[in-house]
Formats: C-alpha cells, sequence, structure tokens
C-alpha cells in the first residue's frame, strides 16, 4: 500500500488532520488500535475553545457542534465559598464551547467514513518499520493479512502508550514529566447542573468542578488523594461531598444516577523535540496536560491545523519551510498549555500537607485575580487559547 501520509491513531488530532488534508486533496491512511464503538464512546474533555471550533468547521465537522454544543461566555470561580465570575467573552471576545471529545470523534468518524478515505479500526500491530530521509514504511496487519504502508511521511497521533513516540531515533528525544500531588474522582451523571457554567470551587475540603455534557448530563469531579480506588465512596458519600464543596452543603446541588465513575490522576508530560525527519508527533504521543485547563484536546487539534497546512504548502510547492519549524511552533504553543495547566492547577488545589501560610498565598491569588482587570484579561486569553495563537 502507498499513500503520502499514514497516520496512528484516530483520537482528535489524528481525525482532523486526515480530514484536514482530504479537504486539500492529500490521501492518507488512518490506523485505529481500538475498535469503532470503543473510540467513540470514550469519555473525555468537553471543552473547546474557538480556535478549536473554528479548525472544527474547516474541516466541515462542526454541524451537529453547532446545533448542539453549550456556549459559555464566563465561569464562576468559589473560593470558600464566595462566587465570583470571570466573563472571559466580554474580557477576550471569545467563547468556549461545551461538546464532549467523544462527540467530536463520532462526528470526524462520520466525515471521514463518508468519503473515499481509509480508516481501519483494531490494528493493534503498528510498527514503524523504517524511518529514513526519504519516506518511511509502516507495518501492521489489516483484515487478517500482513500490509506494509509505504508513505512519505508519519503522523503519530497514538497518545502517550503508542508506538509514535518509541519509533524516535534513540537519544534523540528528551520528555519532560510531572506528578501532581492529588487526582480527580470524575462522574458523569443523570443529573441537571447546577449552573448553565462551569463552576470551580477551591475550600479547605479541597477542590471540585461542575461541568456538563448536557441540559440533562452532568459531568463533576472531586479532588481526591493520589492513592484512593475509584469505589471508594459510595455513591451517596460521592454526592454529599460534592454539594459540602459546591454549595456549602445546602442541598442546592441536583442529584441523579451516577453513569460512570473515573479516577484521574493530574500529570504533565512534554516530549522534545516533535518531529523526526519525516516522524511527527501530535497530541497526546507528545504532550499530556493536567485536565484543570482543559488544553488537552485542544493543543492536539492546534497540533493536526498545524501539520495539515505545513504538508499542504509542501504537496503543493514542494517548500519544506513549514515543515521545518512544525516542531519549534507546536512545542511553544505546547509550553504555554504547560505553564497556564500547571498554574491553574495549582491554584484550584489544595495540596497535601499545606499550611495556614499556603492557604494565606492561595487566597492573595485569588483576591489578585479577581480585583484586577488586567490580571483577569490575562487569565481570560490563557484560558480561551488566545495566548497560543
Amino acid at each position: 500500500m502507498r499513500t503520502p501520509v499514514c497516520i496512528i491513531g484516530a483520537g482528535p488530532a489524528g481525525l482532523v488532520l486526515a480530514r484536514l488534508l482530504e479537504l486539500e486533496g492529500i490521501d492518507s491512511v488512518v490506523l485505529e488500535r481500538r475498535d469503532r464503538a470503543h473510540v467513540e464512546r470514550r469519555v473525555r474533555a468537553g471543552l473547546l475553545e474557538q480556535g478549536t471550533v473554528e479548525t472544527l468547521r474547516r474541516a466541515e465537522a462542526a454541524a451537529r457542534l453547532d446545533r448542539e454544543g453549550l456556549v459559555h461566555e464566563g465561569f464562576e470561580l468559589r473560593v470558600d465559598g464566595d462566587p465570583y465570575r470571570l466573563p472571559f467573552a466580554k474580557l477576550t471576545g471569545a467563547n468556549v464551547w461545551m461538546y464532549g471529545q467523544q462527540e467530536v470523534v463520532k462526528d470526524l468518524i462520520a466525515a471521514r467514513t463518508a468519503g473515499p478515505g481509509r480508516l481501519h479500526f483494531g490494528v493493534d500491530d503498528v510498527t514503524v518499520a523504517r524511518l529514513g530521509s526519504d519516506g518511511a514504511t509502516v507495518r501492521c496487519t489489516l483484515d487478517g493479512r500482513p500490509a506494509e504502508i509505504t508513505c512519505d511521511f508519519v503522523a503519530g497521533c497514538d497518545g502517550f502508550h503508542g508506538v509514535s513516540r518509541a519509533a524516535a531515533p534513540e537519544g534523540a528525544a528528551t520528555g519532560h514529566a510531572y506528578s501532581y500531588p492529588y487526582a480527580w474522582l470524575g462522574v458523569l451523571a443523570e443529573a441537571p447542573p447546577l449552573s448553565s457554567e462551569l463552576i470551580y470551587a477551591v475550600g479547605e475540603r479541597g477542590f471540585a468542578l461542575q461541568s456538563m455534557r448536557s441540559t440533562t448530563i452532568s459531568r463533576l469531579y472531586l479532588q481526591v488523594p493520589t492513592d484512593e480506588p475509584v469505589d471508594a465512596r459510595s455513591d451517596e458519600e460521592v454526592w454529599q461531598e460534592l454539594d459540602l464543596r459546591l454549595t456549602g452543603g445546602t442541598g442546592a446541588l441536583p442529584t441523579g444516577r451516577i453513569l460512570e465513575r473515573s479516577f484521574v490522576p493530574l500529570r504533565s508530560f512534554l516530549c522534545e523535540p516533535m518531529q523526526f525527519g519525516r516522524l511527527f508527533l501530535l497530541g497526546d504521543a507528545a504532550h499530556i496536560v493536567p485536565p484543570s485547563a482543559a488544553k488537552g484536546l485542544n493543543l492536539a487539534v492546534a497540533d493536526a491545523e498545524l501539520l495539515a497546512g505545513a504538508l499542504a504548502v509542501w504537496y503543493g510547492s514542494g517548500r519544506r519551510e513549514p515543515l521545518d519549524s512544525y516542531s519549534a511552533t507546536a512545542l511553544r504553543r505546547a509550553w504555554l498549555g504547560q505553564e497556564f495547566s500547571r498554574w491553574m492547577t495549582d491554584l484550584l488545589h489544595t495540596a497535601p500537607g499545606g499550611t495556614a501560610f499556603d492557604r494565606g498565598l492561595a487566597r492573595a491569588r485569588f483576591d489578585h485575580l479577581t480585583g484586577s482587570t488586567a490580571a483577569a484579561t490575562d487569565f481570560a486569553e490563557q484560558y480561551v487559547g488566545l495566548a497560543r495563537r
């Protein structure tokens, strides 16, 4: 099999890249380890920056998003029970959308399968057999038969545990990693959200977040110890703790059947560089951020748009400058996303063993954020992704 671009991984980065290339008339093959049902039901991030929405519109994969996505113009921050609304749309002119990653993936798969583009699921033996200056060779099993794919470029979009990053030449990649001293218990619940906007609540009991997938389905998170089992608390205990942190124990938090639980470790990872000759890393294959600032999906889509544009220039005119600068540009954006994610994570969470002095410093940071228009605008620009454009 011969193709210009072999894309490993059918998450947001791989599917956006494939779609944008298709619209430029550039063929590609997408190989995904999991089956289609698993990919389409995998619940992940749900906050889309305006730049991400604009990219999905350019990819002609945003019709359902525009109908069903929930547009947000601000969020509420509750510090020790004191409410403050950050009107990021007013401060920056940009919105965010609440629309689950699994819904984005469904839309992109539908767009891919409606055309001639090749998308293979259940391909669990992918290897990058050759990576040379003139192209690459990828081997796998397709429809029960050994296959060899020769291509000009390989796009590694297969996540942190995928094979793409491991295919980099020995000693060429440097990984930076950090693990946070707290984790999240996430629940997907059949209950309307407490508020039509996100609520970030911070207090002595720890952090809690109220998010949503629709007007009837809520996504909520509790800060928990890093070693707490996902089923350590009963449903009743989960709702009680969420109500204590989000409303001060007033009982105002709507409750309902918990559909799904997840344990979310908070960690950061960044690989430098993000390209190795004809191999490019995108999304979680190159960088992981804690979910506090919701940058993971948005960074992945930004990587895909950047690489698609560079490949369009290459195939259109033979110029390779945009390809050669892919890593530098993507890394600059990724580091900005890492820095803001680290700052927001530390701002929102109560560290184990924290002292009264630490709490005083945290309160001072909140007072500055909520009392200064300049500070709020800087925060808002980073929150909606304008600082990385």
